[in-house]
């Protein structure tokens, strides 16, 4: 087994408890000495932190890295229970309370951007003791007003705030999930992503996981206000063919906080990281 196998992933990390709930993490100590600062990863809907499974190594060459399975996600447990970003970023900050880290970078893509906007107003409002050194966000619908839902997303929105009687599966899934992607990547195997959602009766989860999006509408002045404003460097790495967190996102958050930089993933969609790994390692 390796790392591009749910069950290698699943194989080099653990679950932690936080709150009563098994929270799956990779914890990878830095390969070669170093006095870079952790970097503590945060994936998006709807899948979890495999997305990053293949690039893990590379990242830990001279940091420790941590990731986290959002509760609701991945390997973490998935309760029935109302998801907020309150609740995920409790999850992320009880790791990390867990692991003794109080400073680190942050690295969050789609919901995660999200989850870190509230971990950000958290450190700015003096409600969490811990220093975020550097960030990078990519595509996520920081701006919900310039999102492009797809019908899936919509769909599951329609639905009632509970666990369904059953979930689409992880066929309609991985085509869900490679719909996301620039065309010339639309080659793609996320079978592997859409088994890691639908484990444990996910599938079935997401109208309830998929609430974020409501809850971003509502306070997104909190959210990415913080993303805006935290005094931490920001680095923006965007897929610009991504068809939900359009490029306009990117544009408009590099505009509003002026000193943060740009790259673009040329020729990426939503999954930046799985469709070009090397050009998102390098950003």
């Amino acid at each position: 087994m390796t790392d591009s196998t749910p069950e290698g992933w699943e194989a080099r990390g653990r679950r932690v408890d936080v709150a009563g709930d098994q929270v799956f993490v990779v914890d990878l100590p830095a390969a070669e000495p170093s006095a870079l600062e952790p970097l503590v990863v945060v994936h998006g809907f709807p899948t979890s932190s495999f997305d990053f499974a293949h690039l893990v190594d590379r990242l830990a060459v001279r940091r420790r890295v941590v990731l986290v399975d959002l509760l609701g996600f991945g390997l973490s447990d998935k309760p029935d229970r109302r998801y907020t970003m309150a609740l995920q970023a409790d999850v992320v900050a009880g790791v990390l309370g867990q692991l003794g880290l109080r400073r680190f970078a942050l690295l969050t893509h789609d919901m995660g951007d999200t989850v870190g906007g509230e971990l950000l107003a958290r450190t700015l409002d003096g409600t969490w003791d811990a220093e975020v050194t550097r960030r990078v966000v990519t595509n996520g619908s920081i701006y919900i007003e310039l999102a492009h839902l797809t019908p899936g997303q919509l769909m599951l929105l329609d639905l009632p705030d509970e666990v369904a009687a059953g979930g689409p599966g992880p066929e309609l899934l991985a085509a869900s999930l490679v719909a996301t992607l620039a065309p010339a990547h639309a080659h793609l195997d996320m079978r592997g992503h859409a088994e890691l959602v639908c484990r444990s009766n996910g599938d079935a989860v997401l109208p309830r996981t998929i609430r974020y999006i409501e809850e971003r509408r509502a306070n997104e002045r909190r959210f990415t206000g913080a993303i805006e404003t935290h005094p931490s460097p920001l680095h923006v790495v965007w897929g610009p063919e991504d068809p939900i967190a359009v490029a306009a996102m990117a544009d408009h958050l590099v505009a509003t906080r002026t000193d943060a930089t740009l790259t673009w993933i040329d020729g990426a969609g939503h999954y930046p990281m799985v469709e070009a790994p090397e050009p998102f390692l390098a950003a």
